[in-house]
């Protein structure tokens, strides 16, 4: 199936928001739904996971009367790091905890432990009902390095490969990635997938320069669509009284500017201060796209098809 659509299923940071002066935008956390070539990635597990996972059951459920009869659902998380709000809506996925389920996480642990070990303190046990060990459906966790690949062959479930070796055929879906260390604790992956010629580069917290990011700009180049951290206007960056240098968010300058470095096609702003309201982000939006005509403000059920 040669489909490559996104969908932004939450577009906050820090935390959600649930106010009426929020929804326009949304007030979820971050998740991007990528249907690619018949197969489901989801970037990121935020509070917007929650309502793919209750799509996914909705059809699942009347795909046939009979669950034996049922197709199972598989989807693939690629996490772009371990904070809660990357993290709230997985344990509330409903599709993890139906037997006949396959799911994929993969993303980058810590130096000390694996990307396992930090789900399962983080996100369950003492913090959730369940233990990780006991949830239902098929489970694989992987951990990644920057010298790997995910490649996802037709009908197959994704493959780690060597990012030197690998060789992406006419229907294979490649995902390649970087750690950047431009985000307090550890990190975060930022990820590129590419498809049928099209490629997607999400860039969720990772703080960037004045003067833009010469490593990033490189990853990311000739992109057809770039989503990336926007957190901060440039006055609350650099508020003497609250500076926000250093906490691993961009502005909205920063993101533009890395755009035009990259060469890429579109702009998505993305990850937005839970401060920020309605008529904040409005008037943030008018400025930026309104003399940029590839240049986009992210919102819960935007959808941007790429073939």
């Amino acid at each position: 199936m040669s489909e490559f659509k996104v969908k932004f299923r939450g577009v906050r940071g820090s935390f959600p928001v649930a106010d009426r002066n929020f929804l326009k935008y949304g007030g979820n956390t971050s998740c991007v739904e990528v249907n690619v070539g018949g197969h489901l990635i989801i970037l990121d597990a935020g509070t917007g996971m929650v309502g793919i996972g209750n799509d996914l059951m909705e059809d699942y459920i009347a795909s046939a009367v009979r669950p034996e009869d049922r197709k199972p659902i598989f989807s693939t998380v690629l996490l772009s790091h371990i904070h809660h709000d990357h993290l709230m809506g997985l344990t509330f996925f409903k599709p993890i905890h139906l037997r006949s389920s396959k799911l994929m996480i993969f993303g980058a642990g810590t130096p000390e432990t694996s990307l396992s070990e930090e789900l399962s303190k983080l996100v369950f046990g003492k913090t959730f009902p369940i233990d990780l060990g006991d949830i239902a459906c098929k489970l694989e966790i992987h951990d990644i390095f920057n010298n790997q690949a995910i490649l996802i062959k037709p009908n197959q479930k994704p493959e780690l490969v060597d990012l030197q070796n690998v060789t992406q055929g006419e229907d294979d879906i490649l995902v390649t990635f970087y750690k950047s260390y431009v985000h307090p604790q550890d990190g975060v992956m930022v990820y590129k997938i590419s498809y049928k010629g099209k490629s997607l580069v999400y860039a969720t917290d990772k703080e960037c320069y004045f003067g833009g990011d010469k490593k990033f700009a490189a990853f990311a180049q000739d992109c057809d669509l770039l989503i990336h951290d926007a957190q901060y206007t440039t006055e609350d960056y650099l508020n003497p009284h609250s500076p926000k240098q250093g906490y691993g968010h961009s502005t909205y300058d920063m993101a533009i500017e890395v755009m035009k470095q990259a060469k890429a096609k579109s702009l998505v702003f993305y990850h937005y201060d839970p401060s920020y309201d309605d008529t904040r982000l409005g008037r943030i939006e008018e400025y930026y796209t309104s003399n940029n005509s590839n240049v986009y403000m992210s919102y819960e059920g935007m959808e941007i098809n790429l073939l």
